[in-house]
């Protein structure tokens, strides 16, 4: 593409907003994930930030976890460097991982480590807070204490709304139809709504009707559906990365790009408010925004897409387990 005519369409682009179930925000189709500003220069990281805002992107979202604490610290300078009003963009952090203690979900611990986020967010509050992959816990604990001391929190203001994560998708049911309605109002599942699983999609019905909000996380399956492919330490299995990498090796044949068509492919639910991709560079937001001009111009490659399901369609809902084994 024409480097002008790219830039003329960066600078008109508008992302779609979203409801985010009953909590009133209205989140970007595509959120900015953090996580990758963990390990990148601040410099870069201002920038990446600012053209993401400057193109729509309203959806931030970063943990504790990521970086050991550095995703939250870039972010927190990026977001401060737009000298823009506060109400401008939705800010999401979590509790519950950590990179040196592991997990802990205690409210005590939860309490501490929304103080320590605020203050590397330079934020006065959390517009959600997220339970950080709850199949890493007891979920009678989440449930009994760890929701309740962010009930508390956001009763202080210092979080507007509350959210769960994790991989396994039975554990939104679990904590759902054991808490209060209108306790949770935010799930974010990630690698259940892509090309090669769409689990997701059954569940969607139920969060409906308890109306709370969807995120989806890792439309490329966290590495899996790119060239570069993912890394040693991925825990699908070996047929599942085998398919991938086959389906990637097709697109690049026809000089297409798989990481394009995946994203295209996990926006087009509206019932899932935003789906969160990580980026780490200025030419990455500005891929991902034009694959969403792209998508609301011309629609998606159905005829790549076939053929990219057919490939993986041996091992479609194909998954992993994730967390520890829990009393049902």
């Amino acid at each position: 593409m024409d480097d002008k005519l790219f830039g003329c369409s960066m600078a008109m682009a508008k992302l779609e907003l979203r409801p985010l179930g009953n909590t009133g925000l209205k989140v970007s189709s595509v959120g900015f994930g953090a996580s990758p500003l963990g390990s990148v220069a601040e410099d870069d990281a201002i920038a990446t930030v600012r053209q993401a805002f400057r193109l729509g992107i309203n959806f931030f979202d970063t943990s504790p976890y990521y970086g050991g604490t550095v995703s939250e610290k870039m972010l927190g300078k990026a977001l401060k460097a737009l000298h823009v009003p506060r109400s401008d963009y939705i800010v999401a952090t979590k509790c519950g991982r950590y990179k040196e203690e592991g997990f802990n979900f205690s409210a005590e611990r939860v309490r501490k480590s929304v103080d320590q986020s605020l203050e590397r967010l330079q934020l006065d509050y959390l517009d959600i807070l997220h339970c950080h992959d709850i199949e890493f816990g007891s979920l009678d604990q989440i449930v009994s204490e760890t929701i309740p001391a962010l009930q508390k929190l956001k009763q202080e203001g210092k979080t507007r709304f509350i959210g769960i994560t994790g991989l396994p998708l039975s554990i939104f049911t679990y904590v759902l139809d054991r808490v209060p309605p209108g306790t949770i109002d935010v799930i974010l599942s990630y690698c259940h709504y892509g090309i090669n699983d769409s689990t997701l999609l059954d569940l969607l019905p139920y969060l409906k009707r308890k109306g709370v909000g969807v995120i989806s996380a890792a439309p490329l399956s966290m590495g899996l559906l790119t060239e570069q492919g993912p890394s040693e330490r991925h825990p699908a299995p070996h047929e599942l990365k085998s398919a991938c990498k086959a389906a990637v090796a097709h697109c690049k044949t026809k000089g297409k790009k798989v990481t394009k068509l995946a994203l295209q492919y996990s926006l087009g639910n509206k019932e899932v408010s935003s789906v969160l991709v990580g980026m780490s560079s200025v030419s990455q937001v500005e891929e991902n925004v034009e694959a969403v001009t792209e998508l609301e111009g011309l629609g998606i490659d159905e005829e790549t897409l076939c053929e990219v399901e057919a490939i993986l369609e041996p091992v479609k809902n194909l998954t992993w387990p994730s967390g520890i084994e829990q009393k049902t």
